[in-house]
């Protein structure tokens, strides 16, 4: 069986007919139903790809200072190389979506075939008809969640670690500086715990759906707040920042906002030239939020299925997202006034280019599957070949990574042996 897909490569969006993914012990098939654009991520990795060298090297400053590292171990030419195999290799997109499980690894506990789940993870939950996804990434829908609302689980999770990073109370005031698709599920998720939001952008178009959509109390456009602030915007308990820009001025900003030993949570790609002065009269306390919680870039918790006990982490990445779907399925969540356009996967192109070229930067984009089958055929995990005998057969090798290094210098000598 094979599947459309879609991949990252030279800046362009290529839609592709590949096989089905393998599944290993520690991992899960799914039938993908519906997979969420990201607004922030995704808009940014296809931007970027699409620039120049020069243009890229001014995206990511800290990249070019690792190149000129490496050029100086290893030399231009080696460097130059290693620059174009990377720059040339594809990349898969997304990371949040959801589906129905066709195969289950025997080692995941608690999903079967025919289970409905979201499932999320960079590499793994990508835009594709079919998925294999870690167990610890995948979570069970409720009956009454849509999968296109299911699909918004991954990022709803990015919004509710750093809520959970800012430590808020019922009855506390907090604002949210940035409304894009995290802010504007930040800004639901703290008003169901009871906590007024104060909700701040420079689009007065997103200023103007978080009231509506009920993901602030207030909303103030930035360019409003450079005088004197609003009383009703002072004093917060919390700022959380889910902007995403080179400047510093959400943190300034924040410092303005909170009151006296505050927590101030950066969740957005953000500058962070902290301007001392304030945070130490205020004594803020500053915190990063790390993607979807406890768990993530965790190899062992990841990859491996191994859970941290609840009684030391209650809230990991999968607890995280399965608080968020059932949030969804009592109604005191609902995403569905953030999808802006649904797409076929066959159009993740136009998809792709409604995102870039949308100057408005629409919040919620679905790309949606259609499948004849309700199962993948052979859908286990393979099981390990049985021994043969050495004698007169040929010799094999096999190489785990496949980085630039391995392409350019171990594998042509391992063909050439």
């Amino acid at each position: 069986m094979r599947q459309v897909t879609q991949r990252l490569k030279d800046g362009r969006i290529e839609v592709l007919d590949v096989p089905v993914p393998e599944m290993s012990e520690h991992e899960v098939l799914i039938l993908l139903r519906a997979s969420l654009l990201s607004a922030g991520t995704e808009r940014s990795k296809v931007m970027t790809g699409q620039k120049s060298l020069v243009g890229k090297a001014r995206a990511r400053p800290d990249q070019v200072s690792q190149v000129v590292a490496k050029a100086r171990v290893d030399g231009v030419r080696s460097t130059i190389e290693t620059v174009r195999a990377r720059l040339g290799e594809p990349s898969g997109l997304g990371y949040s979506a959801a589906g129905v499980v066709a195969g289950v690894g025997s080692r995941v506990a608690g999903l079967g075939p025919g289970d409905r789940v979201a499932c999320g993870g960079g590499n793994y939950a990508v835009h594709a008809e079919v998925v294999s996804v870690p167990g610890n990434l995948c979570v069970k829908l409720p009956s009454s969640v849509e999968f296109e609302a299911g699909a918004f689980a991954t990022v709803g999770a990015i919004a509710m670690h750093g809520m959970r990073q800012a430590d808020v109370r019922l009855g506390e005031r907090v604002a949210v500086i940035g409304l894009g698709l995290v802010g504007q599920l930040a800004g639901m998720l703290l008003r169901a715990a009871g906590v007024t939001v104060v909700g701040i952008d420079l689009t007065p178009r997103l200023c103007e759906l978080a009231m509506k959509v009920g993901a602030a109390d207030l909303a103030f456009e930035r360019s409003g707040l450079d005088g004197e602030l609003p009383g009703r915007a002072l004093e917060c308990d919390a700022v959380i920042i889910t902007a995403a820009t080179p400047s510093s001025d959400p943190i300034a900003l924040a410092a303005r906002l909170a009151r006296d030993r505050a927590r101030v949570v950066v969740v957005g790609d953000v500058g962070l030239d902290v301007p001392r002065a304030p945070y130490y009269d205020k004594e803020i306390d500053i915190r990063l939020s790390r993607s979807y919680g406890p768990g993530r870039y965790d190899p062992e918790y990841e990859e491996r299925g191994l859970d941290y006990p609840v009684g030391y982490v209650r809230w990991t990445e999968r607890r995280n997202m399965q608080a968020f779907v059932d949030l969804i399925g009592t109604g005191r969540i609902d995403v569905g006034p953030l999808i802006a356009h649904r797409f076929p996967i066959a159009d993740a192109k136009t998809a792709f280019e409604t995102l870039v070229e949308n100057d408005g930067s629409p919040l919620g984009i679905v790309l949606e599957y259609e499948h004849e089958l309700d199962a993948v055929p052979d859908a286990t995990a393979p099981s390990a070949p049985a021994p043969t005998s050495r004698r007169n057969s040929p010799m094999r090798a096999g190489l785990i990574g496949t980085g630039s290094f391995a392409q350019r210098i171990l594998i042509p000598a391992v063909e050439a042996a």
